[in-house]
């Protein structure tokens, strides 16, 4: 991949990861303040508990993103970004542009996605 091709998908990844790793600290203050509120308000410690695991939850994807673009990071500093980790394939730009962080090409990551039934199937 051209170096300012490189550079292009670089800025968007630190836009991503900045973005991302506000949200996890925003994510998490938001859903303890209201827990703490909850609780306040009623005695049904089960609403609470519902809402911090709701809290824990938007953390981990946020967190898992943040994840996601610091190994992209890596792979664009290695000289491996855009390439298939799968089959070292390119990854078609067009779907590096949806996914700044995609690992895979469109048929591996096909291929994955078959192979842990995640892909929607026709229905009769």
């Amino acid at each position: 991949m051209e170096s300012s091709r490189l550079k292009y998908f670089r800025e968007i990844l630190l836009v991503e990861l900045k973005r991302h790793a506000q949200h996890v600290s925003e994510d998490q203050a938001a859903a303890i303040d209201a827990a703490d509120d909850g609780a306040k308000e009623s005695a049904d410690l089960a609403l609470r508990d519902v809402i911090e695991e709701l809290a824990l939850r938007l953390g981990e994807r946020e967190s898992q993103m943040v994840a996601d673009i610091d190994q992209a990071l890596l792979r664009m500093d290695e000289g491996a970004y855009g390439l298939c980790v799968r089959c070292s394939k390119p990854i078609d730009e067009r779907r590096l542009e949806a996914v700044p962080t995609a690992r895979y090409d469109a048929a591996c990551q096909a291929t994955i996605e078959d192979a842990e039934g995640r892909r929607a199937h026709p229905t009769l």
